[in-house]
């Protein structure tokens, strides 16, 4: 008699998104954070104040806490806007311009471009040839066909292996994400949202490689 698979969920934990069973769900198996805050084009989480302005390293961040996976979403706390103090003098005084002498030989233009100057006694400089660019080609990356990766285009995050991936295997946002007056969206798909947590659920919009070392 064949042993039936026990079907896989998926974590709702912020900063989690990983896949696991109800008879295999341990406390600290899940690493997750609270909630994010987004201020200014700065992205912070509120429960370890580690911030970015880049949004795919912002999501990269490990997770500070740790517990049970759920599938329960979590309740996102509203960030109150804190203040801005005025400053007790608004108005700076003027810097006075530094005074130049004309006849120097540092403000002379003939001396700066190299040319000569009977006034400074300045001779014209040969131009420096330019050096050789010695940069070598980055090395290939070795990659194990059966080694599992995790997929890092952005709203993918799946674990995968070389030799399963194909042009379609992946799900993705080609992005960029966009963060514009208390809406959160992707440019790609013209999809923008209010919550975080509807942001992180919006699906993609684009089919693909999956990419373990994208800088996208």
């Amino acid at each position: 008699m064949e042993q039936t698979e026990v079907p896989k969920l998926r974590c709702q934990r912020i900063g989690c998104n990983a896949t696991f069973t109800e008879d295999n769900n341990p406390d600290g198996s899940c690493t997750y954070h609270d909630s994010p805050f987004f201020h200014d084009g700065m992205k912070e989480w509120s429960c370890c104040k580690k911030r970015s302005h880049d949004f795919s390293l912002f999501l990269e961040i490990p997770g500070c806490k740790t517990g049970k996976h759920t599938t329960e979403k979590p309740v996102l706390a509203k960030a109150k806007a804190t203040p801005t103090p005025s400053p007790k003098n608004p108005f700076s005084p003027p810097i006075a311009a530094p005074a130049t002498n004309t006849s120097s030989k540092e403000s002379c233009l003939r001396c700066k471009q190299g040319f000569f100057c009977s006034d400074h006694g300045s001779q014209a400089q040969p131009k420096a040839a330019p050096a050789e660019s010695n940069v070598s080609a980055p090395a290939k990356k070795v990659v194990d066909l059966n080694q599992p990766q995790t997929c890092k285009n952005q709203g993918c995050g799946q674990t995968f292996k070389e030799k399963d991936n194909h042009e379609t295997a992946c799900n993705y946002h080609p992005g960029p994400a966009v963060f514009h007056d208390r809406m959160r969206g992707w440019k790609c798909c013209d999809i923008h949202v209010k919550e975080f947590d509807e942001f992180v659920s919006i699906p993609p919009c684009s089919k693909g490689w999956h990419d373990a070392d994208s800088a996208s």
